[in-house]
């Protein structure tokens, strides 16, 4: 049996991971550092994966087939990269953070929050660092793709 500790402490550490992602994302947005959408992502991969730190997956409908396969092979790639993935839920919470920044971008360009690659950032690396920590520490746990939830607020 697993002590109760350690649900508590597996808990606060996805709290504090998402708490970082989400911090993180507002300023890789504001930074220029945050490519947004599954096409512009795929583009930037085959172009310059090397500028990429980050990869996230998000998605609340896991029914959606198509949005599986596309997850798949960028995963795939990912991983052959050495790139970080983090799949989250709460695409909602994402919109929140990210959807309403920039009021002369159109629904539709800034509607796909499902994939967002986030490249060298020029500050704030002590949340990507964390970040970073949760899915090194995911994977010794063998969970190869970590995942977090985001709350709406």
């Amino acid at each position: 049996m697993i002590p109760e500790e350690s649900f508590a402490s597996a808990e606060n550490r996805m709290q504090s991971a998402s708490l970082a992602l989400e911090e993180l994302l507002v300023t890789a947005q504001k930074q220029h550092c945050l490519t947004v959408g599954i096409y512009e992502s795929a583009k930037l991969l085959n172009a310059d994966p090397d500028s990429v730190v980050l990869c996230v997956l998000a998605a609340d409908d896991e029914e959606d087939v198509a949005l599986q396969i596309h997850f798949t092979l960028l995963q795939s790639f990912c991983c052959d990269s050495g790139i970080n993935i983090l799949r989250v839920s709460g695409v909602q919470r994402l919109w929140q953070l990210l959807g309403g920044v920039d009021a002369n971008r159109n629904q539709e360009e800034s509607g796909d929050l499902h994939c967002m690659l986030v490249t060298n950032l020029q500050v704030d690396h002590c949340r990507l660092q964390e970040v970073g920590t949760y899915c090194q520490e995911s994977r010794l746990l063998d969970q190869w793709v970590p995942e977090l939830v985001l709350q709406e607020r």
